[in-house]
């Protein structure tokens, strides 16, 4: 906090009350700057921290005059420096960040550093949630089975987390059980106007999650970014970015009663993409928004990611404070934040359109137009109206393999594969749904699409519905709030008689963890080769993510997820065929037991109340009894355990010295994966099962594991060896070199196929430095730090692609790979690249952001690329060999 007479800007300092001199703020209106009052509001927020952090080191008044003037500079690429108030974490990106933050103690001291100097300064928040898999569902005993089986396979990652929120200042460690961290932050963690260190300022925050976005639903300025970039920032290094360009997103209208806030932000998914938000901020304004919960804007910014903006803002106003006050926030900290935000001009009215500030560009929504859809099979930006579910499916059968294609031969469309579950017979076909699970922090944290659904169950059982056992049917709330209401408003019974019982407080099948299907089930689907369907109420669907049995999956609303569960396949036109037949031999159709909206508020206003939130979450961080016996070392530098499998050191900083090596070029380097578009983060770096006959797989058996030992990729994150080993290992990997969906590649100097981790460790052996091509949109998906730290350990020196998603982009500058990009209109076929040349990559002495760099090739070509070191900060980090490289030096500098 910038509180001398070495700030600028020390002029707009006063009281807030002025009873009360130790709240002050810096007020921007003093600064008498029409500007101020056009700014986007988000934009706001990032002038308040550098008007406060200004200190013309880190922060300079040369960055604050480029924020007030940002009309101009959005179009310059224009960089300025962010400093967040705070962090958040979850557990598989936390683990990596807290054995970095271990390893560069011990980095520190080597160089003869004060270890104790790798400490947060600002505050951090990890919340376990990552970890519970649906081992257990349909049993009234199913949560309390999967903790401790999660307890049981994760107690060593724990111990270690213990031994961080101990071992390291302002880090707290919410425990497993508690809840989903971007509902815990929107419930609980959530400021929204801070009150530290004498001073009020705005909330804002970055996350290693990049849904972290769901917290901009509150008016909280927040997004995702690598692990490395997170950890910087913990450090007290402020974010380097682009100023961004805002897209003005006006709501107007009133949403039919049937639809939900599902249906609005996969609506809002596919619209943005096509508009192209790539890197900006959008922020919503209009009559419509005021018209939306905070639960409702909360699921529109949670899929930010999806629809590739950074952040997705809705400013503060009067429906912001009375979320606040219903969950169970104080009437002393409502009475500053409002005074505050009025007092800066940060205090929303949707329906004055003269608040309404100047934006980039502005797209509009008719709510009116929104119809219930659904989006797959394979990427969340495909959105579907329900009512074309059927047909869309049964095209995406026969078409080409690819986002929208299974090609499968028309002959077996209509395959049927009889199989036995429990003494039962029953059939699978195409379409067939297997896995229905309301989960995630997208819809669990909105109370009327999860009541929604405990009403469609309601009536669904009033009616003599079922679902079929061999369904993995789960509910994995976001919070224990969300049970407490769909207990106390009588729908919990009706959800656990169709199979919807909780199994555990996590994100459980979002991210992959939905456990084993049964048996019978998988090998039915193998002998008939048959695409079978998960429908989930969370916000990826990436091919290979949710389950490797299931090849199609569909986000929906959880009432959806209920009801294609009912009907035991997508393959149904919910408008024309009954949803089942029911146990009296009657024909029952969707219309007969979905809710309205109306009644779904009525029981909403009934049963969520403040209470609630205030009895869950004072209790939230001693809860969990063998959290609270768990013992941890105390120990300031961890002590390493060499035989574990878990927790290891990492080799990132071996060798590592004060002095700085000239950046050189990259010699005949090999290609080591040729890829197409939307090659995910999951496919770099999946998180789910290990499979058994994957390189982790033999690595883990060779240490005495068994395979029901193996856990999951993202569990091991602590562990380097493993992670290398599980880079590119997604079963669903769809390599050029082999034109087929395999983890594998062709090692090119023999021509063999294998492993991908194998093929790169012997061009390792051989001293042949790696590159990866790739087309559009490399790196999409979750802000997975692993997804270039993998990269790295196998030798990959730069990765070529068309375009980056942005967090990635930035994670494989932190790890010192190189993203270079194809000049606009060129791609390896237009420029006949076979991936099989030998590349090299000329390094000029004098790097500058963005600038041009030549490949040549051993066919005798050169090729120009643009290199995206975006800027100048990041050309520091990448001189320095990585951002955590250039920490270490900078923390060991006495």
């Amino acid at each position: 906090m910038s509180e001398t007479a070495s700030n600028p800007f020390q002029h707009l300092v006063e009281p807030l009350e002025p009873s009360q001199p130790d709240q002050r703020f810096y007020n921007l209106t003093k600064l008498g700057d029409p500007r101020y009052e056009r700014l986007p509001f988000s934009i706001r927020v990032l002038l308040e921290s550098a008007v406060r952090n200004c200190d013309e080191f880190l922060v300079k008044s040369s960055d604050v005059e480029s924020i007030l003037n940002w009309k101009i500079t959005q179009a310059q690429t224009v960089e300025v420096p962010f400093r967040p108030a705070r962090v958040i974490l979850q557990d598989f990106t936390g683990v990596p960040a807290v054995v970095d933050f271990a390893a560069m103690r011990d980095a520190v001291m080597k160089l003869g550093g004060d270890p104790e100097k790798i400490n947060p300064v600002c505050p951090a928040d990890l919340v376990i949630d990552h970890s519970i898999q649906v081992d257990f569902n349909r049993k009234s005993d199913s949560l309390q089975k999967n903790q401790d089986l999660e307890f049981d396979r994760n107690k060593e990652r724990f111990q270690f987390l213990k031994w961080g929120s101990k071992a390291f200042r302002n880090m707290r460690i919410i425990p497993p059980g508690s809840g989903i961290v971007h509902q815990v932050n929107l419930e609980y963690l959530a400021r929204v106007v801070f009150n530290y260190e004498g001073y009020v300022y705005p909330d804002s925050l970055v996350g290693t999650d990049s849904h972290t976005t769901m917290i901009d639903g509150l008016g909280v300025l927040g997004w995702g970014v690598g692990g490395i970039e997170a950890e910087a920032v913990m450090l007290g290094q402020p974010i380097s970015m682009v100023l961004p360009e805002v897209v003005g997103y006006k709501l107007y209208g009133t949403p039919n009663k049937l639809i939900t806030s599902t249906d609005i932000v996969l609506t809002v998914t596919k619209h943005l993409r096509q508009v192209g938000v790539v890197g900006k901020f959008v922020e919503f304004f209009g009559p419509g928004v005021a018209q939306l919960s905070i639960a409702d804007r909360a699921t529109i910014a949670n899929m930010c990611p999806e629809y590739g903006a950074t952040a997705a803002f809705f400013p503060v106003d009067e429906v912001s404070m009375q979320y606040l006050k219903q969950t169970g926030r104080e009437e002393e900290k409502l009475d500053y934040i409002t005074k505050y935000l009025k007092s800066v001009s940060m205090f929303r009215d949707y329906t004055d359109v003269s608040q309404d500030p100047d934006f980039t560009q502005v797209v509009e929504l008719d709510l009116t137009e929104v119809v219930p859809c659904c989006s797959g099979p394979k990427r969340p930006q495909d959105r579907i109206a329900v009512s074309e579910m059927k047909s869309d499916f049964e095209s995406c059968l026969g078409a080409k393999q690819g986002f929208k294609g299974f090609q499968v031969d028309p002959k077996s469309h209509n395959s049927v594969m009889p199989f036995e579950f429990n003494g039962t017979k029953y059939e699978l076909s195409h379409g067939s749904v297997v896995i229905a699970a309301i989960t995630s922090c997208t819809n669990t944290s909105n109370p009327s699409v999860m009541l929604g659904a405990g009403l469609l169950a309601k009536k669904a059982i009033e009616h003599g519905l079922s679902v079929k056992p061999y369904i993995k049917t789960s509910l994995s709330p976001g919070s224990g709030v969300v049970t407490y209401y769909l207990k106390e408003s009588g729908v919990m019974d009706y959800l656990f008689q169709l199979g919807f019982e909780v199994v555990g407080y996590g994100c459980m099948t979002c991210i992959g963890n939905s456990g084993p299907l049964p048996e019978p089930v998988v090998e039915a689907i193998a002998q008939g080769d048959l695409v079978a369907a998960g429908i989930l109420s969370g916000n990826r669907n990436f091919e290979g993510r949710v389950h490797p049995n299931t090849r199609a999956n569909y986000l929906a609303s959880p009432p959806l997820v209920i009801a294609y569960a009912i009907a035991g396949t997508v393959r149904i036109d919910f408008d024309t065929q009954p949803i089942a037949i029911n146990n009296v031999g009657k024909e029952v159709y969707l219309r007969d037991i979905w809710p309205t909206r109306e009644e779904i508020q009525a029981v909403e206003r009934t049963y969520v109340i403040p209470s609630m939130f205030k009895e869950v979450y004072e209790k939230i961080e001693k809860v969990n009894e063998r959290w609270n016996s768990l013992v941890a070392p105390s120990d300031k530098l961890y002590p390493w355990d060499p035989q574990s499998t878990y927790i290891k050191s990492p080799p990132f900083f071996q060798g590592l010295s004060m002095d700085l090596q000239p950046p050189r070029s990259i010699i005949n380097a090999h290609v080591l994966l040729n890829f197409g578009d939307s090659v995910t983060t999951d496919h770099i770096s999946p998180a789910g099962n290990i499979a058994r006959s994957s390189p982790a797989a033999r690595l883990l058996t060779s240490r005495g594991l068994t395979a029901r030992e193996f856990n999951s990729y993202g569990s091991r994150r602590g562990n380097d060896a493993i992670m290398a080993r599980g880079t590119f290992a997604n079963i669903r990997l769809f390599n050029k070199f082999l034109n087929k969906q395999a983890p594998q590649t062709i090692h090119l100097p023999t021509g063999e196929t294998m492993d991908v981790f194998d093929a790169a460790e012997r061009y390792q052996k051989s001293g042949v430095p790696l590159l990866v091509l790739a087309g559009k949109e490399y790196g999409s998906g979750s802000s997975r730090d692993w997804a270039a730290k993998g990269p790295f350990l196998l030798g990959i020196k730069a990765v070529l692609a068309e375009s980056y998603e942005r967090i990635h982009r930035s994670n494989l500058v932190g790890m010192g790979v190189i993203p270079l990009e194809y000049l606009p209109g060129d791609t390896a076929d237009s420029l006949g690249l076979t991936g099989k040349e030998r590349y090299t990559v000329v390094i000029p002495d004098k790097l500058t952001p963005r600038m041009k760099s030549e490949i040549k090739l051993d066919t005798g070509k050169t090729i120009q690329v643009l290199m995206r070191f975006d800027t100048d900060v990041e050309l520091a980090y990448f001189h320095h060999g990585g951002i955590l490289n250039y920490m270490i030096r900078k923390m060991s500098q006495n």
